[in-house]
C-alpha cells in the first residue's frame, strides 16, 4: 500500500476535518452572496482579478463575459497549456530549453507591450504605438497564458512528486508549435462570436482563475509545511489542494468584498 511520510499536523484527522470544513464554509458563503447563475458566479471570480472594462471585453450576445479580452486569453491559454503538458509530459519537471525560453520570453514581452499601449489609450493625447484592439488583447493574453503554463507545470511537478521526471516538460520546438497552433484555434473560437462557443469558454476562463490560484497556493501550502516531494499518486494531494483552493477563495472573497464596498455594484468599469 502506497503511503506518504508527512508531518503529523498534515495527516492527522482533526487537521483534515478543520481544513475541509473551513474550505466548504468559505465556498458556501461566497456562493450565497454572489450573483445568481453560473455566469453570475463566473462574473464574481473575474470581478476579483480583472477590471472588466466593458469596451475591452467580449460579449455573449448583449452580456459581458466574466473577464476582459486580455484576461480571458491569459486564463484560457494557461488552462490549455496545463492540459496539453499534462497529456504530453506526465510528471516532467525540467524547464524549457534556451530556444524555447526565448520564444516564451517574446510572448511575455508582447503581453507587456500591448498592455502598456492599451493602458496609455485611456489618457487622451498620450503616445501610442498602435490602436489597441480586443483581438490583440486576446492574442497577447493567450501567449502570456501559454508562458505561465510552461513554467508553472514543471514547477508544480518539482514541488509535489517524489518521483518527478527531470526531462523538460515542454521538450521540443515541435511541441511548442503544436501548443501555439491549438492556442490560435482557441482564439479563433473566441473571435467567432457564437454564444454556443463563448458560453463554455466564459466558464472555463473563470475556472482558470481558480485552477491557477489553487495550484500556486497548494505549492505554497506544501512548502510552508515542508511536505515537498513526498507524493506518489494524485489522490494523496486532496488535502494540499483543498488548502490551496481555500487560500484562493480567501483572496477572491477579500477582493470581491473590497471592490463591492467601494463601487456598490458587481458590474465592470464603464467608459463612454
Amino acid at each position: 500500500m502506497c503511503t506518504v511520510n508527512l508531518p503529523r499536523r498534515l495527516v492527522s484527522l482533526p487537521w483534515k476535518g478543520i481544513v475541509l470544513l473551513a474550505v466548504g464554509l468559505l465556498t458556501l458563503g461566497w456562493l450565497l452572496n454572489t450573483p445568481e447563475g453560473l455566469l453570475g458566479k463566473a462574473d464574481a471570480v473575474g470581478y476579483a482579478v480583472c477590471h472588466r472594462i466593458d469596451l475591452r471585453s467580449f460579449y455573449i450576445g448583449v452580456r459581458q463575459m466574466p473577464l476582459c479580452a486580455r484576461c480571458s486569453g491569459m486564463y484560457l491559454g494557461a488552462m490549455l497549456g496545463l492540459v496539453y503538458l499534462s497529456a504530453l509530459s506526465r510528471r516532467r519537471g525540467g524547464m524549457p530549453s534556451n530556444m524555447i525560453m526565448i520564444i516564451l520570453g517574446a510572448l511575455v514581452a508582447a503581453f507587456v507591450i500591448d498592455g502598456i499601449n492599451s493602458f496609455l489609450s485611456a489618457f487622451p493625447g498620450a503616445p501610442q504605438l498602435y490602436q489597441p484592439q480586443n483581438w490583440l488583447r486576446l492574442l497577447t493574453g493567450t501567449g502570456m497564458g501559454i508562458a505561465i503554463a510552461a513554467f508553472l507545470y514543471p514547477a508544480f511537478n518539482q514541488t509535489v512528486w517524489k518521483d518527478w521526471d527531470g526531462r523538460p516538460a515542454l521538450g521540443s520546438l515541435r511541441s511548442l508549435a503544436v501548443l501555439l497552433l491549438l492556442a490560435a484555434l482557441l482564439d479563433l473560437l473566441m473571435l467567432s462570436g457564437s454564444p454556443l462557443v463563448l458560453y463554455p469558454l466564459a466558464l472555463l476562463s473563470a475556472a482558470g482563475v481558480l485552477v491557477l490560484l489553487t495550484i500556486a497556493y497548494g505549492m505554497l501550502w506544501l512548502i510552508v509545511l515542508k511536505a515537498e516531494n513526498r507524493y506518489q499518486k494524485a489522490s494523496q494531494l486532496l488535502l494540499a489542494m483543498a488548502g490551496g483552493f481555500g487560500l484562493a477563495m480567501i483572496q477572491i472573497i477579500a477582493l470581491d468584498f473590497v471592490r463591492y464596498w467601494i463601487t456598490g455594484t458587481w458590474d465592470g468599469f464603464h467608459f463612454g
